[in-house]
């Protein structure tokens, strides 16, 4: 109890109040405008909650992704684009629904679905993070090791479209997280002959680019025309939705619990668990003939709405007790983290629990005050979805040098976001996903470490790796992870054969 009482202690900081709702309204602004993602927000906040102590960092990252999340859904619904990736699974029925004249009310479910998602997935990480961190405690360099090649191996099978794309988008990852020093014999790798090189390529200014500079050029070199927005009633709004709420209880209850799941998955994120969510709605559903046609349908609303935001608290699972990012959003969120000392895994738990419960709280403050927040949003969002990305891109542009030098106030950290931001753009114009580099990036250092402190205090003993019990049961659950396509691909054609008798 005093642990809480010092994190409700924390809480009450006007500082911390201030952050907490200028993070507020900046999420609802960005993830309003369309092709703009939440990581996009992430990186050009970075500059800002650098300066913050751990805490209100963490609070400012929280409540931003959970209003940007929520706000990606104004666009889908009233110009039929996804403000964020993570609404897209159910862009076209919100938009059907909006010209069927439902727009208040396909806003007001997504608005309380994410508002019940973003709660449900706080309950699962207050639950479920103190007791895998007890687990944890067993853990050595042989059992991280394998945790980290756990997360490597599921951020290429679950990511989005080519999982060949997605091994090389991970090898460029790995094989940029080897400059620097090396961690076992201390000679320098890839560095040019660089000095400043040798501390290898530095996390923020990397996420930075990939995500920030790649969205602009993204954005740049295919502009959009003039938006057409149709006008909204919200009269009404909330009674309606708490009516379809109940109607279609047993799609949130599914989505609350796949993106739960889901967004606890090294790499996954809200984007997987929102279509992972609507194809499980439609497949159980008995309406699944009205999915994206005609007026479309809300239910796939209620459930995917949930999905998203309750992966996003899920996220943090892995992050806080592994140090294992569970997404984009929060593998940004832990460099910055690192850089301050704050060094998650199970320790964590024992030596600053304010700070945890901290973090449980900051959850269910953020969700709740989207309720207020999302509706002014609502009411305001034909204001919002006419700010012309002519003035958009250039002051994201500005925020991404900036945040970059600010870092080291160095010049390399703007090289370096440059070439990344660069490289990004030209990997996702070609279908290859970025969350694997960024785990690659992030746990390449993990896996080499651990690695290297086992074989090394064994003398190259590497039947450690299979023998311990934990470690071989992470073994097999990677092995089952790495051929479970395969075993998927074999029953899909086994079933048509069986049918047929």
């Amino acid at each position: 109890m005093g642990d809480l009482a010092t994190a409700l202690g924390m809480l009450a900081d006007p500082t911390l109040i201030l952050v907490v709702l200028a993070s507020a309204v900046y999420g609802l602004f960005i993830g309003a405008i369309p092709g703009l993602s939440a990581t996009l927000a992430t990186a050009l906040l970075v500059p800002f909650v650098f300066f913050l102590d751990p805490l209100p960092a963490m609070a400012a990252v929280i409540t931003m992704s959970a209003m940007a999340i929520f706000a990606g859904d104004l666009p889908s619904a009233l110009v039929r684009m996804p403000g964020t990736p993570a609404s897209a699974a159910y862009t076209e029925d919100a938009y059907l629904q909006t010209r069927a004249g439902h727009g208040a009310r396909a806003l007001g479910v997504a608005l309380l679905g994410s508002v019940i998602g973003g709660i449900a997935g706080a309950v699962v990480l207050m639950v479920a993070a103190p007791l895998l961190a007890e687990f944890a405690l067993l853990f050595t360099s042989y059992e991280y090791f394998w945790v980290a090649v756990l997360g490597l191996t599921a951020s290429v099978i679950i990511s989005q479209g080519s999982q060949v794309k997605g091994a090389i988008s991970l090898l460029i990852g790995l094989l940029l997280s080897t400059v620097g020093i090396d961690i076992a014999l201390g000679y320098a790798r890839f560095t040019f002959g660089s000095t400043d090189l040798l501390q290898g390529i530095s996390f923020i200014p990397a996420m930075i680019g990939l995500f920030g500079l790649s969205e602009v050029l993204r954005n740049a070199l295919r502009p959009s025309g003039p938006v057409e927005v149709i006008k909204l009633r919200t009269q009404g709004m909330f009674r309606e939705t708490v009516h379809t709420l109940r109607r279609y209880w047993r799609g949130m209850v599914s989505g609350n619990a796949i993106g739960s799941v889901i967004g606890a998955l090294p790499g996954a994120g809200g984007d997987i668990a929102a279509w992972v969510s609507y194809a499980a709605t439609k497949n159980a559903s008995k309406e699944r003939h009205l999915f994206g046609k005609g007026e479309g349908h809300v239910e796939p609303i209620v459930s995917a709405g949930s999905a998203n935001n309750a992966a996003l608290a899920s996220a943090y699972v892995p992050t806080l007790v592994f140090g294992i990012p569970g997404d984009t959003i929060t593998a940004i969120l832990l460099g910055v983290l690192l850089v301050k000392g704050v060094q998650p895994g199970p320790e964590l738990f024992n030596t600053d629990a304010p700070l945890l419960y901290g973090v449980y709280l900051i959850f269910i403050l953020a969700n709740l005050l989207l309720v207020p927040l999302g509706y002014l949003a609502i009411r305001g969002s034909s204001w919002l979805l006419r700010v012309p990305t002519s003035v958009l891109m250039p002051v994201i542009v500005a925020f991404c040098v900036v945040g970059s030098f600010s870092i080291n106030n160095g010049y390399l950290e703007i090289v370096i976001m440059l070439t990344l931001g660069v490289l990004g753009y030209l990997l996702e114009r070609s279908g290859f996903p970025l969350a694997p580099v960024v785990l690659g990036l992030v746990l390449g250092p993990i896996v080499e470490k651990n690695f290297m402190q086992s074989v090394i205090k064994t003398n190259w003993d590497l039947t450690q790796f299979l023998t311990r019990p934990i470690s071989a049961v992470l073994l097999v659950v990677t092995v089952l992870v790495l051929v479970y396509p395969l075993l998927r691909g074999l029953v899909r054609r086994r079933r048509p054969v069986d049918a047929s008798g």
